[in-house]
Formats: C-alpha cells, structure tokens, sequence
C-alpha cells in the first residue's frame, strides 16, 4: 500500500503511545484502529484443569481470573491455533499472582508478575494446568492485546484576534493533541483548557484534514510499536489477498 504518509510521536513508552499520522483518510484510520484491536493475536488461557481448589472461589471463577492475565507473546516463532500450557501451584496463607503461573514455553511467560489472583488462606490450595491459545481479538476480548486504541483529529488553533476587556475568560475545553505553529502540543500540558494557554484570545479550532492523533496501550503482550506494525501487517496482507483474487 503505497502512500505519502508522515508519522510522528507525541508521547511514547513500551506500553502507551500518542503518535500522529498524516496523509490518511477517516476510514483508513478506522481500519488501522480495528486491525490494532481485532487482528493482532496474542495468548490467552482458555482451558483450565483445576487439579485443587479449596479456596472461597468457584472453578469457574479462577479460570475467568485466568483468562484475564496477559501473556508475553512473539508472533514470530508462534501461529493461530497454537498452544503452551501454564501451571500453578499455591498453598495459603498466601496471595496467589500472576507470577506463580509456570510456563512450558519460555517465550510466553505473564506480562506482568503482580496481578492477583486469589488470597488463600490458612489451609487453602489452588493447584491448576491452563492450556494458552494464540487467537485473533475479533474471536474474543481476552485476546485483544490493544487495551485501549483510539483516535481522533489532528485540531489547529488560530488566534484570530483578542478579546474585549469586559468578555469574561470562559473554560473552553479540548482534549487530544493541537497543533500550533507547527508544534504538537498535548493538551494536557495545559490542562485540556485553551484559556490557560491563550488568555484574553479569541481563538478558531479547525480539524486538520487527513490527519488523526492515535492513542494506544497494549496490556503488555507486546510493545506498542509491535502492535501497531503488526496492525498495519494485517492490512496490508487482506490488500494483497483482495487483489490477487480480482486478477483470477
């Protein structure tokens, strides 16, 4: 898919990032957003074997608990449909985590060692094998690696002029990223308030055309730049499949 595209990041970590894109229309930047949360596969327990379970909880709700940590994924030494088998073993009194689940695979491992899973006490034991699925989101939430994906436009300020001294300074509330002269400013930096950063201003908002402000937070079975190149992978994979069946 060729394209004039410009990308530059606002904010970014391994596991949240603001980045804007130009050059793209609405609809593209809707695909990217649902490739990100629907065709990106990760791992996700979906078969438990409760071996024992004395705790206050129903099997049914440890495995729910279970469905629910994310797991470190690496797409290129793994396919859909594949699985690794975790375990864990805990005796109370104690907080069984994440982190006590053992992987068959060291390559899928928790994304995160503290997440809680139950609190066992004096007596209690939770003794589990779990079966993780690599599948795509669109088959299931806990398989949605992009927790939090969205977008929106890129928006310009103009002052256009100043204000009467007897107009009286009204909240005028934004949220996402501006552009002002050239700058890509959060706008957070000015508590999401264009009063506090033009005072006495009068002030045009324009959405930037072709531009849009994508905000992404993984759950930490990858980075955000795997994510994001993974999501436009699949796009660009389904474009080349659409068009090698229009040549038949």
């Amino acid at each position: 898919m060729a394209g004039n595209y410009e990308v530059e990041f606002v904010e970014r970590t391994d596991r949240e990032a603001r980045f804007l894109v130009r050059g793209i229309s609405p609809a593209f930047a809707n695909g990217i957003r649902r490739a990100m949360i629907a065709d990106v596969p990760t791992f996700s327990i979906d078969t438990v074997r409760v071996i024992e379970n004395t705790s206050v909880m129903f099997d049914e709700q440890i495995g729910l608990r279970l469905g629910l940590v994310p797991l470190e994924t690496d797409l290129d030494d793994f396919e859909v449909g594949d699985e690794v088998t975790l375990s864990i073993d805990v005796e109370g009194p104690d907080t069984a985590y994440s982190g006590d689940l053992v992987s068959n695979d060291a390559l899928v491992q928790p994304a995160d060692q503290n997440v809680p899973i139950i609190d066992l006490k004096d007596g209690q034991r939770l003794e589990v094998e779990a079966d993780a699925v690599l599948d795509h989101g669109r088959e299931h939430a806990k398989h949605q690696g992009g927790v939090a994906v969205g977008y929106r436009h890129l928006q310009r300020v103009d002052v256009v002029g100043e204000k009467s001294e007897f107009d009286e300074d009204e909240p005028q509330i934004l949220r996402g990223v501006i552009e002002d002269d050239g700058d890509l400013i959060a706008t957070s930096e000015f508590d999401n308030d264009l009063t506090n950063r033009y005072p006495g201003k009068e002030l045009d908002v324009i959405d930037v055309e072709n531009a849009f402000v994508f905000h992404v937070e993984t759950d930490g079975s990858f980075t955000v730049d795997e994510l994001v190149v993974r999501g436009i992978e699949t796009i660009r994979d389904r474009a080349d499949d659409l068009r090698e069946a229009i040549q038949l």
